[in-house]
């Protein structure tokens, strides 16, 4: 029988202190809970209102840009829009130059909702600004998409 070698803890250290995705990963959720907070009291979610931003567009997007957009797979995406669906805040449609498309867009209420709670994101988001500089919010921002 084979004895299993431990890993040593100082690579979980080593790990924790120099694993980009794990920092990407602790970051993104610390910011998801900051705006899932501020937006609670409208029931949207930070994912829900990216979603609804992503359809305010000045034709409706198809299913497969808006999950491109919001680095989504198609079925997770179509797993979240159905409770936005279902409170009226997004409709489906056929595209019509491809039958087997969908065209994705916003309702009156759904726009109605994102105009609410836009100064709750301007005003979330400034708070956030406070902690960089400007210069380091650029550079953050642009370090970041070059992983996309």
């Amino acid at each position: 029988m084979s004895k299993t070698i431990p890993l040593p803890y100082k690579t979980t250290l080593h790990v924790r202190d120099h694993c980009m995705c794990l920092t990407v990963q602790r970051a993104a959720r610390a910011l998801a809970r900051i705006f899932d907070e501020a937006l609670r009291p409208h029931d949207l979610t930070n994912g829900q209102f990216s979603l609804l931003m992503s359809l305010n567009r000045p034709e409706p997007p198809n299913l497969s840009s808006v999950a491109s957009l919001l680095a989504m797979d198609r079925t997770t995406l179509t797993a979240a829009l159905k409770p936005m669906e279902r409170r009226g805040l997004i409709k489906t449609m056929v595209d019509p130059s491809d039958k087997r498309s969908r065209l994705l867009a916003l309702t009156d209420a759904g726009m109605r909702l994102l105009v609410d709670v836009m100064p709750i994101w301007v005003r979330t988001h400034g708070d956030l600004e406070q902690v960089l500089t400007p210069g380091e919010q650029g550079r953050l921002l642009n370090d970041l998409r070059k992983l996309l």
